[in-house]
């Protein structure tokens, strides 16, 4: 039986965008059929563990022949969501967020950045390629009307609560944090942090001889 993917458990969740890039790399080589060993291979991920993820949501590959790129491919971007565009804001327009706004506008088909916010007058009304800075006054607004799901936050941390406040405020329960702060957030609301500074610090452990 097919397991409801909201009860999916966050180990499993995060492991399937990586299957999925290898899935995308595969298809544009036109690789057709791809096994469990072979996907181990290219992800670092057990074959057992990535039959395991699979088999949580259903039955995709066939027993000795393995996956069907394209249909595993399919089948994992409905999963998670991303068979749609899902629309996304960006709140914070300093260096971080132009570089996230680039990436996201130029090399992620998945998403569709409808905005980006700041408090800086300087900044707003400014467009980021076609992405337009605006006042935080107006978050709301363009949530509701784009239906935005996800805010990308990239403020200062003496800033990141009231902005997060603010995007709760909006209707939107999916923040991916890079401000180096923790935020406190109701229940419900999703945080997922992304700390540039621990990882690197953490990093250079790595380099000691």
């Amino acid at each position: 039986m097919k397991a409801n993917n909201r009860n999916a458990p966050k180990s499993v969740v995060r492991r399937l965008p990586i299957y999925l890039h290898i899935l995308d790399n595969l298809i544009e080589n036109e690789v057709e059929i791809i096994s469990s060993r072979e996907l181990s291979d290219e992800s670092g991920f057990t074959a057992e563990q990535i039959r395991k993820d699979l088999a949580f949501f259903g039955a995709f590959g066939t027993r000795g022949t393995g996956y069907n790129t394209v249909f595993l491919r399919e089948k994992i971007l409905k999963i998670i969501g991303l068979d749609k565009q899902t629309n996304i804001i960006v709140v914070g327009a300093g260096h971080l967020g132009i570089a996230l706004i680039n990436y996201n506008v130029t090399k992620n088909p998945y998403v569709n950045v409808v905005a980006a916010f700041d408090i800086d007058s300087d900044i707003i009304g400014k467009k980021i390629l076609d992405v337009e800075v605006l006042p935080m006054s107006k978050m709301n607004e363009i949530v509701n009307t784009y239906n935005a799901k996800v805010a990308v936050l990239t403020v200062p941390s003496g800033q990141a609560q009231i902005a997060v406040e603010k995007i709760i405020e909006s209707g939107i329960s999916a923040v991916f944090n890079f401000a180096p702060a923790k935020l406190r957030v109701p229940e419900g609301i999703c945080v997922e942090n992304a700390n540039l500074s621990v990882e690197l610090q953490s990093l250079i452990y790595y380099t000691k001889a």
